[in-house]
Parts: structure tokens; C-alpha cells; sequence
């Protein structure tokens, strides 16, 4: 028999928020779905004891369920992974640091019920790092600005999702997973609810810059051509540029008596060409290299073990892979 509803929680190194996470959202759940859930805990590589606490909470409620990856594969696959696990007629996708209130959950299935078929979480205000906020602040509006998606401002993975919307998602074959992008793109009737996106609750935020700036990218490479056109047209403006300044040279020759000769405008010129190159080459080898790595087909993720289930087996995809390599050898 299905849950009524599933929650997905990637894990990446949490134990101190995992005990206080427990205690919020078991009560909301128990109360909201009325106690006919499951929670998927998705450990991606986690070394600081999380997996232990993990593996004991799914020891105590089967409605809790851990799958442990071989590795850090990454946020995004690591809800995959648990979107792939779910049964759940709604699943529920957040972090485990407490920064979402569990406590929105409730407001989620209640929006679900009336026949919303994705209600997402909105960031009206951040308690977080000034340049943190100002990064989101310009990504939303320019990944708003040149998506060819209605990308919602200030709305991340914190979300409700219908079955219907999940198995879509699912069913979705691309690697570079950008899930709120992928989730605005499969439509549906949506809505937003607006929050106050708290401070972390205990321990170090594991998106670092690097991370935040590689979720953007696959956001901006994933849902819009627009880079390839910028690419495009700094190339045509560079080409406008280098035919103005030979008009010019030319002129000065013949009308304008005693030309001072100099390296200074040549050389600006070579540099402002070879820039616009070297931009042109890296956005469409940033193309490039997501079609290279759609092409290589392996698995967004390698699980080592799952707790809880009934099969207890690993990912079909994963079998598959490995089915595939022991067949080269």
C-alpha cells in the first residue's frame, strides 16, 4: 500500500542536525498525513556518523528508510536517488539542515489537497551570509531573465510534488540534473508559498561558492541557449569592432597628415579579439562537455547499501552499469 506522503532528504555529513530533524518532522507528519508516510534519507558519503544514526532511526520506525551512497555524488543526484525510491501519492524534497521549516509541510499537503500538483517553498528573507544572498538575488533574476522555462524567483528544491509530477521527473533521461528547473519545465498547476528561509542549525553549509556557482551553470546550460547566442554576438560586435578601427586607419592615412604610430591600439585590439574568442570557446565547450557526459551514459549515483526496504537491492541503473562493465571484461 502506498504512503499517502514520501520525504526525501539528501545527507551530507548532518549529525548534529539529524536528532532535532527527527523531533520536527515526525510530529508533522504524524499530524498531516496522518501517519501513513515514509522518509528517505539519502546519505551521500557522509563520514562524521550520520550513517549510524541513520541506520538506527530506520532500525526503530521502518517508515524511515536510508540509502547510503558509495560516494559524495552530489545534491542533485542525491535527490534523484530518493525521488527513484519514493511511493509516496506526494513526495516532499528538502534539506536536512533545518533551514526549510518542517513545520511547511503541512501548508504543502493542504495546497496539494485542494489540487495543486507542485507547491514550492518561495525565500522571502534569508538569515545568511550577505554575499550568499546577493548571489542567489542575481541568479534567480538572470536565470529568470534568460530561461526559456517560467523559472519562479527565489524558489529552490524545497517542494511538494504530486506522484504524477514525479514520475515524470523520473522518467526525465538527462544527467545534469537542475531538479527546480526540470520541475518548472514538466508544468502541471503549480503554486508558491512564501517563507522566511531560517539560518543553519547546527555545523558548516556544504554548498561552498565552487558548488553554487556549478548549480548555476547547470541551471543556465540546461534551460536556455542564450550563452550561445551572447557568444554569438560578442563575436559579430568584435568583427563590427576590427572593420570600424580598419575604416579609421585607412581615413587617418590619406586625410590626416603626420598619423602618430603606436603598438597601444593594436594590441588592445588583438586582446579584445582573442577575449572574445576564448569566451566563445568556453561557452560552447561548456556545451560540449554536457552533451560528452550525456553521451558516456554512467549513473548519476552508485549505492552501497539500502536500509529499510523490502529488496533491499540497489538502483536498477547502477545494476545495469556495472552489468555493462563486467561484460567488457
Amino acid at each position: 500500500m502506498r504512503p499517502e506522503v514520501s520525504v526525501v532528504f539528501p545527507v551530507y555529513n548532518e549529525q548534529e542536525n539529524l536528532d532535532v530533524l527527527f523531533e520536527r518532522v515526525h510530529p508533522v507528519l504524524e499530524e498531516a498525513a496522518n501517519g501513513s508516510f515514509e522518509v528517505i534519507f539519502v546519505d551521500d558519503g557522509s563520514a562524521d556518523g550520520s550513517e549510524e544514526f541513520l541506520d538506527a532511526l530506520s532500525e526503530r520506525d521502518h517508515r524511515y528508510k536510508v540509502i547510503h551512497f558509495s560516494r559524495n555524488f552530489g545534491h542533485q543526484a542525491a535527490l534523484q536517488a530518493g525521488l527513484e525510491a519514493t511511493r509516496g501519492h506526494a513526495v516532499v524534497l528538502m534539506d536536512a539542515d533545518l533551514q526549510d521549516p518542517p513545520e511547511l509541510i503541512s501548508r504543502f499537503i493542504v495546497k496539494w489537497r485542494e489540487g495543486y500538483k507542485v507547491v514550492y517553498a518561495i525565500r522571502k528573507r534569508r538569515k545568511e551570509a550577505s554575499w550568499k544572498r546577493l548571489a542567489y538575488w542575481v541568479f534567480y533574476r538572470s536565470m529568470r531573465f534568460i530561461a526559456e522555462i517560467d523559472a519562479p524567483l527565489d524558489a529552490g528544491d524545497f517542494c511538494l510534488m504530486d506522484r504524477r509530477v514525479v514520475d515524470t521527473l523520473i522518467g526525465l533521461p538527462e544527467r545534469n540534473r537542475f531538479l527546480r528547473g526540470l520541475r518548472s519545465w514538466v508544468g502541471f498547476k503549480q503554486v508558491g508559498i512564501e517563507y522566511e528561509r531560517d539560518a543553519r542549525n547546527a555545523g558548516d553549509a556544504k554548498y561552498s561558492l565552487s558548488k553554487l556557482i556549478g548549480l548555476a551553470v547547470s541551471g543556465y546550460v540546461g534551460f536556455s541557449s542564450f550563452p550561445l547566442r551572447m557568444a554569438a554576438w560578442l563575436g559579430v560586435s568584435a568583427s563590427l569592432a576590427g572593420f570600424a578601427m580598419t575604416i579609421w586607419v585607412i581615413f587617418s592615412r590619406i586625410f590626416v597628415p603626420h598619423v602618430p604610430q603606436g603598438w597601444a591600439s593594436l594590441i588592445a585590439v588583438v586582446l579584445f579579439v582573442g577575449g572574445v574568442q576564448l569566451i566563445m570557446l568556453g561557452v560552447i565547450g561548456e556545451y560540449l562537455g554536457r552533451v560528452y557526459d550525456e553521451v558516456r551514459q554512467r549513473p548519476l549515483y552508485v549505492v552501497s547499501s539500502r536500509v529499510g526496504f523490502a529488496d533491499n537491492k540497489v538502483s536498477i541503473e547502477t545494476v545495469e552499469f556495472a552489468d555493462q562493465i563486467l561484460a567488457r571484461e
